[in-house]
């Protein structure tokens, strides 16, 4: 996944930041890139430890401090990234924009919100970047073809996910007529839970049939269970062949900072300038 197409080079200071900040090809942009995906593990691992309690006891005041001074530093470079590009307002919007902003909300969420500074390994996220980083071309495409395909099975998988709620409920709600509240089919509800943890073929076990025709049902909903194991990995794995097949550099045009150039491309395809 690449930053967003189209945030706008500009010039001065604003260029050079741009430079260091979105472009890895320069040992100043590689050398903050890997300082910053360094400071995010870091972070990571120091939210990690602190809810070890034994850790927390001997520990809690440094990583709370290490804490606050990762916040405050990656706050201080989301508002860089807003400053050195000529549409802050897309970046912001984009999808490392928002990974960027809710990377540094929960510990300020801390402050009135006990224990939401744990939600900071959603920075974890940021680790992504590692593949336009070290410019790993291959993974870097490869991520691309996996987002495409994706969007493109987004209305096939929610058609299958309604169909399969569907299904959930009505076996839910049967089983809560078969079996009834002396076998823990308490409420339709729980029953839909039972019907869920089923066909999903998880089994906790906490709530099972005890009639002949509740466990019929039971074997019936985990046979099938099994068998819609297929449908969306089939269709997944066609779009997903179909991505792959269209594969695309994340090469960013230093002329009008838009990406997506062919593999074997030597000039942009939107402003025609040489790769």
């Amino acid at each position: 996944m690449s930053e967003p197409e189209g945030i706008g080079y500009v010039h001065g200071w604003r260029g050079r930041m741009y430079e260091i900040i979105f472009e890895a090809d320069t040992p100043a942009g590689k050398g903050f890139d890997v300082v910053l995906l360094a400071a995010i593990a870091l972070s990571v691992m120091a939210v990690v430890l602190e809810s070890v309690e034994t850790i927390a006891r001997r520990h809690g005041t440094a990583l709370r401090v290490a804490e606050w001074a990762f916040t405050l530093l990656f706050t201080a470079e989301y508002l860089l990234r807003l400053a050195a590009v000529k549409r802050p307002l897309r970046y912001a919007r984009s999808f490392f924009g928002v990974v960027d902003l809710l990377a540094v909300i929960p510990t300020y969420l801390s402050l009135g919100i006990a224990g939401s500074q744990s939600l900071i390994v959603i920075r974890s996220l940021r680790l992504l970047r590692v593949f336009r980083v070290f410019k790993v071309a291959r993974f870097v495409g490869e991520m691309q073809s996996l987002v495409r395909a994706l969007r493109a099975t987004s209305a096939k998988i929610t058609v299958f996910l309604f169909t399969v709620l569907t299904l959930v409920l009505i076996m839910g709600s049967a089983m809560y007529v078969i079996e009834g509240r002396e076998s823990g089919f308490t409420s339709i509800p729980r029953s839909v839970y039972w019907a869920i943890v089923t066909v999903t073929t998880v089994g906790y076990g906490d709530i099972t049939p005890r009639t002949v025709l509740g466990q019929g049902m039971a074997a019936a909903a985990m046979i099938i269970g099994y068998s819609l194991i297929i449908i969306p990995t089939g269709i997944f794995s066609m779009e997903l062949i179909e991505a792959t097949r269209g594969l695309e550099a994340a090469r960013t045009c230093s002329s009008c900072s838009r990406s997506g150039h062919d593999m074997d491309a030597h000039h942009c395809k939107h402003c025609g300038e040489r790769m």
